[in-house]
């Protein structure tokens, strides 16, 4: 055997491999691409989930404040019935005890 073939011979065994390397370079590196606007995607999505609750979330508390503004609203508006009814109350009360005494005065 001479040493050109030799050379050839082991050009042939090692071209197998070298072509297998290659190959598989091309792949991980396609994948490696694929992957990562598989995972641009997801973020993008979990992004748009995110923004869509945030603004769910906003939604319903300015639902609780409107809400607690009409129960202080309706607070307040009890709290003027109540001192109006008391009010009145004293008048009756006053009233009455004048009555009570008219009426006292009349029967000695």
């Amino acid at each position: 055997m001479n040493l050109t073939s030799l050379k050839k011979s082991r050009a042939m065994k090692y071209f197998p491999n070298k072509l297998i390397l290659t190959i598989l370079a091309t792949f991980s590196l396609t994948s490696c691409g694929n992957l990562s606007k598989e995972v641009e995607n997801k973020l993008n999505d979990l992004k748009r989930k995110t923004e869509s609750l945030d603004s769910i979330i906003n939604k319903e508390v300015d639902k609780v404040l409107t809400l607690d503004s009409l129960i202080n609203s309706e607070s307040d508006k009890f709290k003027k019935l109540d001192s109006l009814i008391n009010k009145n109350s004293s008048k009756l009360d006053s009233i009455s005890n004048e009555k009570i005494k008219l009426y006292e005065r009349i029967i000695k």
